[in-house]
């Protein structure tokens, strides 16, 4: 890939659609090397949802190793729109909202990008819950009484102290939105050596008391439901749930790769840190969750259950702050970004960056996350994972049309203009879309548990299993198809 750097060579300031936080990255800003953009993965990846990903694998019966390519190969097969749509960021310097003007139209990219940002909404609240539940889990090793502070009432379903925890860790995200973009490169560089050790000390601690490895993965078997599964039957679910872990971050990778100084290091960079942490943070789930069935006699997947149950409040202390990093840094780089610019191209001349990442904050706060996550097996891995599956549809329209249709070249200002070549609705954008959802909707509602599986034909309820890649090819095709007429 060359690393052609293009920049505005006209003045589009005045336009309702242009803002300071839309606008292409000048090649003098762009400072993150590839460390800086493995250190985001890594930042991103290592977290609880990351350490428990395979225990939905295993339990439907998978063993240790086959979750583990499961995972492995997940994350290689989303690592190629990932690096092929982060190209126009590192190329164009722009972020997701205005890299969808080109397929979709000035005005269809509003409705576009809200798509990708109301889901992180959903994992914004999930996960700023999770790090005040970690927070809130080290106060009670030190002040137990706080158990029964004040109860808030059903309608909220927390103890004040319960609810202090999470709205701290809220603020503190909050805090990090008014910090700016470039204190996200900051949070990561730190976090993700931090964090990697962590996750070594889980690992450590689990062989010290075991004593031995080849003992741990034994008992790994023991994790997973019993009888005779058919391999194949649950692998291509498995798979494409992978996919879907990461689709959303390889629609909005450009809101990173804008800052990245070549394709090389958004590349290279990609490469080292989205495969090999996701592999070796899964494997740190399974090996030390094994661990606790003969520690404990039971299995102990949730890692903030498991440090609870640590007798030495330092210990519990340092890995609950491990944890709350590891959510921090998660959630502002995978769930704050997206969001925060898709509400700023609503009006880019009233809404900024940071005022997008503060309604996100507050919608955050809304949607209750403590009760979505009373069930983590349905919102998590039902409707989060199933929402981003229906993504792979806009992903295969921007891929066609950025290396088909325009063979990444294009007037950069024209994104920027009310009247311009991209005005309104690109409407064979919106054909492609609707069409390359329809085979998968009966699964999704299935999935979801909206209808019985019984309402739909049989074939089209396990076209669901391969969701991503059904929407990604058929808008893909049809995209081209319409284009190639109009072309």
């Amino acid at each position: 890939m060359s690393n052609e750097i293009i920049e505005l060579t006209e003045d589009v300031s005045d336009s309702p659609l242009y803002s300071s936080d839309l606008a292409p990255v000048p090649a003098a800003q762009r400072t993150w090397n590839k460390w800086h953009i493995a250190s985001i993965w890594v930042g991103m990846a290592v977290c609880i949802p990351t350490y428990m990903l395979a225990s939905s694998l295993i339990e439907q019966g998978m063993n240790w190793w086959q979750a583990l390519i499961t995972i492995l190969l997940g994350n290689l097969i989303v690592l190629a729109p990932m690096i092929l749509n982060a190209h126009v960021g590192t190329k164009y310097g722009v972020p997701l909202p205005v890299f969808l003007r080109l397929s979709f139209g000035v005005q269809g990219a509003i409705l576009a990008s809200l798509f990708r940002g109301f889901v992180a909404c959903g994992w914004f609240g999930i996960q700023t819950w999770i790090g005040g539940a970690a927070i809130y889990q080290v106060l009670l090793t030190m002040f137990p009484e706080l158990a029964f502070s004040a109860f808030l009432g059903q309608f909220i379903g927390l103890n004040i102290a319960q609810a202090s925890c999470f709205m701290f860790f809220w603020a503190i995200n909050i805090w990090i939105v008014y910090k700016g973009i470039d204190s996200i490169k900051v949070l990561e560089t730190w976090a993700a050596p931090f964090l990697l050790l962590i996750g070594l000390f889980l690992l450590i601690w689990a062989w010290n008391k075991v004593g031995s490895m080849s003992e741990i993965l034994d008992a790994s078997y023991t994790l997973s439901g019993t009888g005779s599964v058919d391999f194949w039957k649950i692998f291509f679910p498995g798979l494409t749930a992978m996919i879907g872990f990461w689709a959303t971050l390889s629609l909005n990778i450009p809101d990173f790769t804008r800052y990245a100084r070549s394709q090389k290091d958004q590349i290279v960079g990609q490469l080292i840190g989205l495969p090999t942490t996701m592999v070796f943070y899964s494997f740190i789930g399974i090996a030390v969750t094994s661990a606790t069935v003969l520690i404990y006699g039971k299995a102990i997947w949730d890692p903030v259950a498991l440090l609870g149950k640590f007798d030495s409040p330092i210990v519990v202390a340092v890995s609950m702050f491990g944890l709350t990093i590891a959510t921090l840094s998660t959630n502002i780089a995978a769930n704050v970004v997206a969001p925060a610019n898709s509400f700023a191209n609503m009006m880019p001349k009233k809404i900024t960056y940071k005022m997008g990442g503060y309604i996100t904050g507050i919608i955050g706060i809304l949607i209750f996350p403590w009760k979505l996550i009373a069930d983590p097996e349905g919102y998590i891995f039902r409707w989060l994972i199933a929402y981003s599956a229906l993504l792979g549809s806009l992903a295969g329209i921007m891929i066609c049309d950025y290396y088909i249709i325009r063979k990444t070249k294009f007037d950069l200002a024209e994104l920027f203009k009310v009247n311009g070549k991209f005005k309104g609705w690109n409407t064979p954008a919106w054909i492609a879309f609707v069409l390359s959802l329809l085979p998968v909707i009966p699964g999704f509602v299935v999935a979801v548990g909206i209808s019985e599986a019984g309402y739909f034909p049989h074939v089209l309820v396990n076209l669901y299993s391969y969701a991503w890649f059904v929407t990604f090819g058929i808008s893909f095709l049809i995209y081209w198809m319409i284009m190639k007429k109009e072309h």
